[in-house]
């Protein structure tokens, strides 16, 4: 299900949650690039953006320092983050899960219904390899976010591109 052919004309936004473990460091950065990129494209009214980790161990948390930090230096903001972890039933109210790695989407299939459309994040980057994943930087240092910055940005506008033809709108450009 990739929700493009029956979406067109409907009210209710397009909804994407990407998941990584904790929800500090790789699907908050995600939220806040492919957020950017939306309203970039003219989509940020169509198209919804949370994120989520599938443990709950920094529920109410922050962004990791190291990734607010990366973000900050990019341009972007991940100030008002919040940990959350992600709940089944959210299925229900979301068109696209993405994983950032294979044992985060092998738990959200897990948990999924029938239908559900779960995929990896680097799945939408169409220079990477087949099953690529977003690397925890979490036990590494600065140059680790770095590359998961590159990796996410990468990938993000082939989500953007996903999400514009899911609603119905040509993909925009700014």
């Amino acid at each position: 299900m990739d929700g493009a052919g029956d979406r067109a004309g409907t009210a209710r936004p397009y909804r994407i949650c990407l998941v990584c473990l904790g929800n500090i460091c790789r699907s908050p950065m995600a939220e806040v690039v492919l957020r950017d990129v939306l309203e970039r494209r003219g989509l940020g009214d169509v198209v919804v953006v949370d994120s989520a980790g599938t443990g709950g161990w920094h529920v109410g948390e922050p962004m990791d320092e190291r990734a607010a930090a990366t973000l900050a230096a990019a341009g972007y903001d991940g100030s008002r983050h919040r940990a959350r972890r992600f709940e089944p039933e959210w299925f229900a109210e979301r068109d696209l899960v993405l994983a950032m790695d294979r044992d985060n989407l092998r738990t959200l299939r897990r948990l999924a219904p029938e239908g559900a459309d779960v995929r990896l994040l680097r799945s939408f980057d169409p220079d990477a390899p087949e099953d690529a994943e977003v690397p925890d930087p979490y036990y590494g240092g600065r140059e680790g976010f770095v590359r998961v910055l590159e990796m996410i940005e990468a990938a993000a506008e082939g989500v953007a591109e996903h999400a514009a033809r899911a609603v119905g709108r040509a993909p925009e450009r700014r």
